[in-house]
Order: C-alpha cells, then sequence, then structure tokens
C-alpha cells in the first residue's frame, strides 16, 4: 500500500503559490459565514444586487464552505495582484484611424486572464494537500464561496468603503481565490479597519452607487450594468464616459492601493487589452468577438451587451467628423434589433448635444427678450 506523504504547513503552501504569482496567503476556518449570510439576504431583500446571481443565489451554499466540501476544516485564502508592471503592449483588434476613432476603456481586472494562474496555482497546492490523504478543492471567481469575506477571516486584509478588500501596505487591485480543504491549519486573525475617516472612494463614484460603508447599490454600479443584460438605463449613460468593461474609478480614489499597488505588480501578458476600437466591436461579427474578448462574463455569452455598450461609449466620445461613427451609429440605429437601435439613436443624439454650440447673450443685452 502506498504511503501519503506528509500535511503541507502553511510556509510550504506559500511556496507552491509563489511561481503563480501569488503574494498573499492566510488561512480561514471552515466555520459558516453567518455575516455575510445575513448581509446577502438583507441586500437582496432591499433590491441591492439587482439582478445579479452570483454568490446571491444561494446564499446559504456560498457563506458555507462545509457546503463545498464536507468535513472542511480549514479555507486556505490567496490574493495575486492584477495591476501590471508596465502598460499594456497592445489592443485586440487592429488599430484605428489616428486622432479620430474613440476608444472603449477596459478595467485592469478584465485587461488579461489573471484568473487563470491564479487557478493553476491553488490547483497545484490543493493536488499536494490531497497526497496526504486530506480533501481539497480550489476555488476562484466561483458563486460557490463569498471570496471576500472568507479572505477577510483569513487575514487578508479589511473591507473598504468601496467594498472592496484592501490589503495592508498593497491596496486593492488583486483577485482571490480559496482552497477548502479538511487538512486542520491554524488560523490567521482579522486584519482591523484601515480606511478610518476617509470617503475618497464614495466621493469619486460616478453614479454614487456606494450607499452606505462597504454596501454598493447594483443598480447604479457601472461595473455590473456593463455586464447586465437588457437595456443600459438611461441615466446613467452619460456617466458610463468610454467605458465598454468594469470600472475602476473607486480603486483609482482610494488613496492606499494609488500610493501601494505598485509595489505588488506582475509582468504584462503580451495580449492584454487596455481599450477596444468600439466601432470594430459594432462591425465584427459574433465569433470574432467571442474569440477576442469571450473571457469576459456575458449574460448568455450574448454579445449584444459589449455592442450595446459600445453604442454608449460612441454616443459620449465620438466627434461628428468621424464618418467611421456615423455610419455605424445609422446602421445600427436603422436596424433590427429595436434595443440595440435605440442605444444607437441615443448615441446619435447624444454626439449632435455634446457639439452643438453654447448660446452666449451680446454684451449689454444680459437679460433682454
Amino acid at each position: 500500500m502506498r504511503r501519503s506523504e506528509p500535511p503541507p504547513d502553511v510556509d510550504e503552501i506559500r511556496g507552491i503559490l509563489a511561481p503563480y504569482g501569488i503574494s498573499h496567503v492566510g488561512v480561514a476556518a471552515a466555520e459558516p459565514m453567518e455575516r455575510a449570510r445575513r448581509e446577502l439576504l438583507r441586500r437582496r431583500d432591499l433590491g441591492l444586487s439587482d439582478s445579479m446571481g452570483f454568490t446571491y443565489r444561494d446564499p446559504v451554499r456560498s457563506t458555507d464552505p462545509g457546503r463545498a466540501v464536507p468535513g472542511a476544516r480549514s479555507v486556505i485564502v490567496a490574493a495575486r495582484p492584477y495591476l501590471t508592471s508596465t502598460p499594456p503592449s497592445g489592443t485586440s483588434e487592429p488599430p484605428s484611424e489616428p486622432d479620430v476613432a474613440p476608444r472603449a476603456s477596459v478595467a485592469r481586472y478584465a485587461r488579461s486572464d489573471h484568473y487563470g494562474p491564479l487557478r493553476d496555482g491553488l490547483r497545484e497546492a490543493a493536488q499536494r494537500i490531497r497526497r496526504s490523504g486530506h480533501r481539497a478543492v480550489a476555488f476562484a471567481d466561483d458563486n460557490s464561496l463569498v471570496d471576500r469575506e472568507i479572505a477577510h477571516r483569513g487575514g487578508l486584509g479589511w473591507f473598504g468603503k468601496n467594498a472592496n478588500l484592501l490589503l495592508p501596505g498593497a491596496g486593492s487591485f488583486f483577485v482571490l481565490g480559496s482552497i477548502v480543504t479538511t487538512l486542520d491549519l491554524p488560523s490567521a486573525s482579522p486584519v482591523p479597519d484601515g480606511c478610518g475617516t476617509c470617503r475618497r472612494c464614495i466621493d469619486a463614484c460616478p453614479t454614487g452607487a456606494i450607499v452606505d460603508d462597504g454596501v454598493i447599490d447594483a443598480r447604479r454600479c457601472l461595473a455590473w450594468l456593463v455586464q447586465r443584460p437588457g437595456s443600459f438605463p438611461e441615466e446613467f449613460r452619460v456617466a458610463l464616459g468610454d467605458r465598454i468593461y468594469g470600472c475602476d474609478d473607486c480603486q483609482d480614489a482610494c488613496p492606499p492601493t494609488v500610493r501601494l499597488g505598485h509595489r505588488h505588480t506582475v509582468a504584462p501578458d503580451p495580449d492584454e487589452v487596455a481599450s477596444v476600437d468600439p466601432v470594430w466591436v459594432l462591425e465584427a461579427d459574433d465569433a470574432d468577438l467571442l474569440e477576442r474578448l469571450g473571457r469576459w462574463y456575458l449574460a448568455g455569452r450574448d454579445t449584444r451587451w459589449l455592442r450595446r455598450n459600445a453604442l454608449i461609449v460612441i454616443g459620449n466620445t465620438a466627434s461628428p467628423a468621424d464618418v467611421r461613427c456615423a455610419a455605424v451609429l445609422e446602421r445600427y440605429a436603422d436596424g433590427p434589433d429595436e434595443l440595440l437601435a435605440e442605444h444607437a439613436d441615443w448615441a446619435r443624439r447624444r454626439v449632435a448635444e455634446r457639439h452643438r454650440p453654447v448660446a452666449v447673450d451680446a454684451p449689454g443685452r444680459r437679460g433682454e427678450r
């Protein structure tokens, strides 16, 4: 009979994870996350989760590591930075006409597949634990666990007012994952709050989506609205600006993240996508869009939501002199898809409104009619 290896300690697990760019590791007890469960249910009942599923779909399951791995004793939590050490080398589509075509920006976490290396490292560490005779399952970007809550309990960081996990000395530009295991490891202590009276993230949110400390109203959050299927709320279209996927504003305003994030970076992916040409998004076929941008979450794998976002970006950023933008807006406004036609018509009006001359009273005639 083959004898199992001795169980790994936390230091050995850190060593396994380090080559994958995973810089922070902690341990939490595999106990139900009662606080998170209450909050998920409360926020869902208040409508703050909008139509979002993920961990809101089944809060009882997503807050109990024992549901993921029966008999679990510990959860190893891990964080990998997604801030790159140098600017990205290019974009995913052919270059646009210089000085004419607008660009649609992509949030940092979505510019490359940062969850891929995180999963690979977690799976290797989980395999090592299984060789010691214990059960171990890796999770990353998975609705089985509320990752920020378990990472907080595992001592990785505190909850910022923007609901992101802030790592001491590092900030919030990190993706999170975990290993739920029957191996019993010593738990870490939670990190105390480090925000104090600072509210810069609240003030920086372009739609006022941070409605309380650590509480986000998804119905106003641009990072969710670009993923949400259906019509983009008209009252937030101007605030979307040039974003096609994600929003970094609350993190870009966070002092610890801005000051300390550069200390923890990863090498840039040569295929990193910082921006895309919105006209290309509207002209490419579905297969091409999914091949190049399919790692993003698209409800139902439906590229309509990307096209909808691209139409809004053109409305917010295009010049009336841009013939490519004018032509694609006209085609979509007259097209068979009613939802996209409505957004294209809005974009045409928006371009015209942004460039309409502002009336100025003649000297000495102010107030005359």
